[in-house]
């Protein structure tokens, strides 16, 4: 069945220090909507819609939960039927109870994440042509999740099968049936979420799209300026899975950004997915030089419907890192 997923629309974070999670994001570009002394709302420079990223105020640093976009109120309704069916857990958060957005369903998925769907969220002003505003890395919009799980086939089968995803490119390994990562999605772009074999359910990253390739030079030179060079993780560079372009950032309490841009059109109903090899060398950076450990090893804790750290396991597959020769 087809729920009409749209695409991805918004993460929660929590943070352990509001003010200088406020400072990190706004020298990326993001715009400020509002925010009291527990929670900032940010959305990018193309957004009508309130937010695609909340940060709240927290203990620790954790997923509160990352949400899709659906066509319908009903496209609700009929998710939270095919949950309860699956016997997963759900909790319907109403209109009025979050900031900026409607009634939401926030759902325990396959591998154990919390995700959230929500149709309806408040407009307000699109800032294209604000551009004595613009700054760091001008960013444009939400693009995707990336998420370590434990059992990429598990996920895969129930993206593709119950929720209607589609394949842009996978992942596998020499001699093995199974799959090693794979990208999701339902916009016509190479992916709304990306699963790949590690110690999960954690999430690995957030990716938000740029409006080009220079514009990760433009936050390259912003971020050194401004006192961020030790945020940047990894690139900037370009994927040979995706063919975009890359910059790995990790935020104050660690949390894992993605710049991106320059991926390709996937619409065609006929579009077949593309298979890698783990250890091709031109996979995760085209150019060939490698991720660092901490690319492969470190990711954000998420939280359960009730706000509990959702316990983790080893991937089922022992491989977890490409063997690259440079």
């Amino acid at each position: 069945m087809d729920f009409n997923v749209m695409r991805t629309g918004r993460a929660v974070l929590h943070v352990t220090d509001l003010e200088a999670s406020r400072a990190f994001y706004d020298a990326l570009g993001f715009i400020e909507t509002a925010s009291d002394d527990e929670n900032i709302y940010f959305r990018a420079i193309e957004d009508f819609a309130h937010h695609c990223l909340h940060l709240k105020l927290g203990d620790i640093p954790a997923v509160e939960t990352i949400s899709y976009k659906v066509g319908s109120e009903e496209c609700l309704d009929e998710l939270h039927t095919l949950f309860v069916d699956h016997d997963r857990n759900v909790k319907w958060m109403e209109k009025g109870t979050q900031v900026g957005i409607g009634r939401t369903l926030r759902v325990e998925e396959v591998s154990g994440m919390t995700i959230e769907f929500y149709f309806e969220m408040e407009h307000v002003e699109r800032m294209m042509q604000k551009f004595h505003l613009h700054k760091g890395a001008k960013v444009q919009r939400i693009d995707h999740f990336n998420c370590a799980v434990p059992d990429v086939d598990k996920a895969y089968d129930y993206y593709i099968h119950e929720l209607g995803f589609k394949c842009s490119e996978f992942t596998s390994i020499k001699g093995s049936e199974h799959i090693w990562a794979a990208w999701l999605h339902r916009k016509p772009g190479v992916h709304d979420v990306a699963f790949m074999n590690a110690v999960g359910p954690r999430l690995h990253h957030i990716g938000f799209w740029l409006k080009d390739p220079m514009s990760l030079i433009d936050c390259c030179d912003y971020l050194a300026a401004a006192g961020y060079r030790d945020s940047i993780e990894r690139g900037p560079g370009r994927h040979g899975l995706s063919n975009a372009f890359f910059l790995y950032l990790r935020d104050p309490d660690g949390h894992r950004i993605e710049l991106y841009n320059g991926d390709y059109y996937t619409g065609d109903f006929d579009n077949q997915p593309i298979e890698w090899d783990l250890d091709d060398p031109a996979r995760q950076t085209f150019w060939g030089h490698e991720a660092p450990d901490s690319w492969f090893n470190e990711a954000s804790t998420l939280l359960d419907l009730n706000g509990n750290v959702v316990p983790v396991s080893e991937p089922k597959l022992a491989k977890i890192k490409p063997n690259t020769i440079i």
